[in-house]
């Protein structure tokens, strides 16, 4: 028998989901990408290869969601390399950060 995901957990990937479609325009609009939102791959890396952002997107993109969401991305945080990983890692870190 399969287990069935509990209520709490399908609200939240459903949240993170939408989360991901968010930022994903913001990093288009942004940074004048030639892409629309939907062709991004939540999986695919946003630095160099992927998405192929570099460090002043990122940092672009850094203070559009501190903006957005009330969260402080630092530039020497050990852990920006996990957080800016995907898109998908990118949402689950706004998820948990956001006071907005």
């Amino acid at each position: 028998m399969a287990e069935q995901a509990s209520p709490q957990s399908q609200p939240r990937q459903t949240d993170t989901r939408a989360l991901e479609g968010e930022l994903a325009q913001l990093i288009v609009q942004g940074l004048n990408l030639p892409v629309r939102a939907e062709q991004i791959d939540p999986e695919a890396p946003l630095y160099g290869e992927g998405l192929g952002l570099d460090s002043i997107d990122i940092l672009e993109i850094a203070l559009i969601v501190s903006k957005r969401y009330g969260i402080q991305l630092r530039a020497d945080d050990q852990e920006n390399a996990q957080v800016f990983l995907s898109l998908r890692h990118f949402a689950r870190y706004v998820a948990a950060q956001r006071t907005q």
